[in-house]
């Protein structure tokens, strides 16, 4: 059966993007019109994922009331997101690793194109999408691939060692939900447990050989982090809405 389920991580304050996120969450920052989160939820929709999990904490009640419009969307509040970070948010959701899965950061803006690459191509128990591009800065998320097996991931990967970066997008299937959810408990035990990201849970599962890699080279998608991010993300949604009519 095609993954229908979808987590998007949408927990954060978006501090790097004040004042805008003074008084909401970045997932509710406009975009030619609409908010990040209903692009989010509009292509995953549209790719055919019935239930969509928003995690949630910073004015959470505003995702709530923007969630209640949506059929097939609920949020789960994350009470620890101001003191861990997005493993401590994945650590929360457990409870919903139940079934085959895709997961997405709150601000990460996908074509629905991606969607269909990653469902299509999503052959392994975990599956990392992927970018490529010439030079990597010190804040991409870097992998190093062996075909489309992933070898590591993480942003102090050399540049020797890196090939490609994560567009903060994954697929779970099969046994690859149990071990994420292994993986985040045990990490989550440890006193570095709140400090880490999730994608350090995916890094430490590599060498299993059960994760694998699906590019999405040419296709577009937008990491909205910084104010040059917000730029970008305005341009390609409004090319979007343009082609809608």
């Amino acid at each position: 059966m095609p993954i229908q389920k979808a987590v998007i991580l949408s927990a954060g304050k978006g501090s790097r993007l004040l004042p805008l996120t003074a008084d909401r969450p970045k997932c509710l920052i406009d975009l030619s019109g609409r908010s990040l989160l209903d692009w989010q939820l509009d292509v995953l929709q549209a790719g055919g994922i019935s239930d969509i999990v928003i995690v949630t904490g910073f004015r959470d009640h505003l995702v709530d009331e923007r969630a209640a419009r949506r059929s097939g969307v609920r949020t789960l509040f994350n009470p620890f997101y101001h003191v861990a970070d997005n493993l401590g948010t994945c650590w929360m959701m457990r409870g919903e690793m139940t079934e085959d899965f895709i997961i997405i950061n709150g601000d990460t803006i996908v074509s629905s194109e991606i969607v269909k690459r990653l469902l299509a191509g999503a052959r392994r128990p975990i599956t990392v999408t992927i970018d490529e591009k010439d030079d990597y800065d010190s804040d991409d998320m870097k992998v190093e691939r062996h075909g489309d097996c992933l070898v590591a991931i993480g942003k102090t990967l050399t540049p020797e060692q890196t090939d490609a970066e994560s567009i903060g997008m994954l697929a779970f299937q099969g046994e690859g939900t149990q071990m994420f959810s292994d993986q985040i408990d045990a990490m989550m035990r440890t006193s570095a447990g709140t400090k880490n990201w999730y994608l350090k849970a995916i890094d430490a599962l590599a060498p299993t050989g059960k994760v694998g890699t699906v590019s999405i080279k040419g296709l577009e998608w937008q990491e909205v982090d910084f104010p040059p991010d917000l730029e970008a993300a305005t341009a390609m949604t409004t090319k979007w809405a343009s082609q809608r009519g």
